[in-house]
Order: structure tokens, then C-alpha cells, then sequence
């Protein structure tokens, strides 16, 4: 058990693939005791899970070839290549890479749950998209227009000056919100661009010192590369140095905004972290989906499998909706819920922890190691696709089994 003296080492700490394992593991540890007051754990249903989890892999990839879980994959929807499109006329590979970072991060950033009423209409298309396609196209339509910069000859990029300067009207009608057509959480969304132009100019080293820029962020990583291979785990330690300010204030260690981070009382521990369960799941999703732009800059990222499961909704509705989990009272699926509250907190470590041993055991199924299936690949084939599918067969619509309060920067 970790005992951090140091306020800077514990945050550093909670801000790890390790820290979000081991804290989700306690709250999976209480739920095998049967100790947990909002979910009773129904292990043996993981495998019947599993097997449906691969009914849906197998589905939409025959030959078991898939990709990682990232943005990447939304921005194809409806078969169109989108980035290639814009990306065809760039011959710089490193630019390439750079506005890959710079569209990626933005549109990560504004990948809340949209809620059930949202749509939105693709121009000069006419196609309809609805939750995180609709707005993955929508943010992709966005930033080709060059709204997230400053300067009209390079459009394609996210400066700090444009999005410290970008208006809450600008948000609303890039994803077509009307009183009729209504987005959860754009004043939210709208603050996190805000105050990612804020946090572009505060991290020099990152994001450049003049102009700063999202896509600086790649040469800062291509340069910390050895032998031309970069962990993942370096992904995701600069995604949490480069954006801590940006989420919403929350719980802080001795002024450091934890971010995604919350409270739940089988989180134990004999120092400053105690009762703190931390899952950074737009930071995981954002540092997924960083892996291919760092590959087009001629990187090998390695590790990929420290990385956790992401505590989403489709993820943890999937073990609501076949059985895994089983809500213990009412109020568990009828009422309404806040990220903080200990339902959600609950819900989201054991998707986690219950992620983990899905995914072995659908390796076990398929005959195949970690290596050939790692978890970026059973997300992405796989328990989100299944959870969205069942989710739609079960309630109209398709939303997740439990009602919840977005504030546009977890969900």
C-alpha cells in the first residue's frame, strides 16, 4: 500500500494507469464481500458477457482485425474518410501529425454524452448522427472550418488564442443545438475550450512558447522518444500535466486539480489519497486516440495494455444490461445521477476492474494473448459496440441503463 508524505508524489501518483487500477480494485474487492450499497456482483455472468462481446466482434470484424479504440474510427462514420480528405493536400508528415493532435484533442475534449434528443445533420450531406458519432462529425466540421484558430492562412490547428476567444454561440451552432435540437452540457463544453486555450499558454514546454498550440504537444512527445518507441504511459502523464487545469474544480490536493477523480469509502488508504478513486476517462480516450497521429510521425508507441478500461457509459451499461452487475434498489436505475455521487462512483470502478477480466476472458474464448487482443482492441470491437447494441434493444433510443447529470466533461 502506497503512503505519500509528498502532496506532488500522490498526485502524481493518482494521475497513473496503476493508481486507477488499484483503487477501482478495492471498490471490486467490496463488491465481491457484498459490501457495496448500490451493486451486488454476478461474476458468473462475465462469461455469457463474453460471449456476447464476441458475437459483436465477430460481426463487424470477421477476421478479428481491429483497430485501436479511438476518435479515429468516428470520424469515418457512414464509410466517408473524412481526414483523409482534409489531411490529402499536407505533404509535411510531422504537420500532419500535429493537426492530427490538434482535431483529436478538441474533439476528445467536447466527446461528453450528448443525451437522447441531440442530432445532428451533416452539411451537404444530409445524413443524420446522434451521440458520440454526432459529435465527433460535428466537432470535425468545426475545426475544418478554423474556428479553434487564430490565423486564417493556417486553419487547421487549435491555437490558444482562438479558443480563449471562442464565443458559447460558436459551440452552440457548430452542433446545430436549438430549442427543439438540445445539447447537454455546451456551457460545459464551451468552459473546457476556454480553458484549454488557458492551459495551451500556461505550458510553454508542452505547447510552444509563442503561438501555442494543441499540436505542439506531438513534438514534445516525438522528442521523448527512445529509439523511436514511446510508452503509452508518457501519453497519458503529459495529457494530465498539459490539461490539469482545464476540468472543473473538483477535489484538490494542496491546490492540484485532481480532475477526474472522486470519493468513495472503500478507497482506503493511511495518507492524503484516501477515499479517492481516480479514472481520467477522457484523458485514457484522448490518449488512445494520440497513438496513430504519433505514429504517422514515425513512432512505435509500446504499452499500450497499462492502460485501463474506460469507465463510460456503454462500457458499464453493458454490465448492467447483461447481468454482471445488478442494481440493489430502485433508485439505482430511476433516479438521476451526478458524477460524484457514490452510485456512479461505484458503477465506474467496477467497469474497470470487471473490463479486465472480460477481456481475458474473451481471449481465452478467441484463442488469442494480449498481445494479438489487447484491451484498446476489445473496447473498440467489442464492449462498446455490445453495450450500445444491447442498450438499444432494451430501451428505446438506446440510453444507458442509469439516468445520469453531465455537466459535458466526464461523460
Amino acid at each position: 500500500m502506497n503512503q505519500f508524505q509528498d502532496t506532488a508524489e500522490a498526485v502524481a501518483w493518482l494521475r497513473t494507469p496503476e493508481a486507477i487500477r488499484e483503487r477501482c480494485g478495492m471498490i471490486l474487492a467490496a463488491a465481491e464481500a457484498d459490501a457495496l450499497e448500490h451493486f451486488a456482483l454476478d461474476e458468473a455472468r462475465l462469461d455469457p458477457t463474453a460471449d456476447t462481446v464476441i458475437e459483436t466482434i465477430r460481426q463487424a470484424y470477421p477476421s478479428l482485425a481491429i483497430p485501436y479504440h479511438a476518435r479515429w474510427r468516428h470520424f469515418a462514420v457512414g464509410g466517408r474518410d473524412r481526414w483523409g480528405a482534409l489531411s490529402a493536400g499536407i505533404a509535411d508528415r510531422a504537420e500532419i501529425a500535429r493537426i492530427g493532435f490538434d482535431l483529436a484533442v478538441t474533439s476528445v475534449l467536447l466527446d461528453a454524452g450528448a443525451g437522447e434528443d441531440w442530432r445532428y445533420r451533416e452539411p451537404g450531406r444530409g445524413e443524420t448522427y446522434v451521440r458520440s458519432e454526432g459529435l465527433a462529425v460535428a466537432s470535425f466540421h468545426i475545426f475544418a472550418a478554423g474556428l479553434f484558430s487564430v490565423d486564417p492562412e493556417a486553419p487547421l490547428r487549435a491555437d490558444a488564442a482562438a479558443l480563449r476567444a471562442l464565443p458559447e454561440s460558436t459551440i452552440a451552432s457548430g452542433f446545430q443545438v436549438t430549442a427543439d435540437n438540445p445539447l447537454v452540457g455546451v456551457e460545459g463544453r464551451h468552459a473546457l475550450l476556454r480553458r484549454l486555450g488557458d492551459a495551451l499558454a500556461a505550458e510553454p514546454e508542452l505547447f510552444g512558447a509563442e503561438a501555442p498550440r494543441v499540436g505542439r504537444l506531438c513534438d514534445y512527445l516525438v522528442a521523448q522518444a527512445e529509439d523511436g518507441a514511446l510508452p503509452a504511459a508518457a501519453i497519458l502523464a503529459a495529457v494530465l500535466r498539459g490539461f490539469a487545469s482545464i476540468w472543473p474544480g473538483r477535489i484538490e490536493l494542496d491546490g492540484a486539480n485532481l480532475g477526474d477523480v472522486w470519493r468513495h469509502p472503500a478507497a482506503v488508504a493511511a495518507d492524503m489519497t484516501d477515499g479517492l478513486v481516480p479514472f481520467h476517462k477522457l484523458s485514457q480516450w484522448l490518449t488512445y486516440s494520440l497513438v496513430e497521429p504519433l505514429e504517422w510521425a514515425g513512432l512505435t508507441v509500446t504499452g499500450l495494455e497499462r492502460l485501463t478500461g474506460l469507465p463510460e457509459y456503454r462500457n458499464g451499461g453493458l454490465l448492467i444490461d447483461c447481468g454482471v452487475l445488478r442494481p440493489k434498489h430502485d433508485a439505482v436505475t430511476q433516479a438521476a445521477h451526478k458524477p460524484g455521487d457514490p452510485v456512479v462512483v461505484e458503477w465506474r470502478a467496477l467497469t474497470v476492474s470487471l473490463l479486465d477480466r472480460l477481456a481475458a476472458r474473451i481471449r481465452q474464448k478467441l484463442g488469442l494473448d494480449e498481445a494479438a487482443l489487447p484491451l484498446a482492441k476489445v473496447l473498440e470491437g467489442g464492449t462498446w459496440s455490445a453495450g450500445r447494441r444491447i442498450a438499444a434493444e432494451k430501451r428505446p433510443g438506446g440510453p444507458p441503463p442509469i439516468r445520469l447529470e453531465s455537466d459535458g466533461t466526464v461523460f
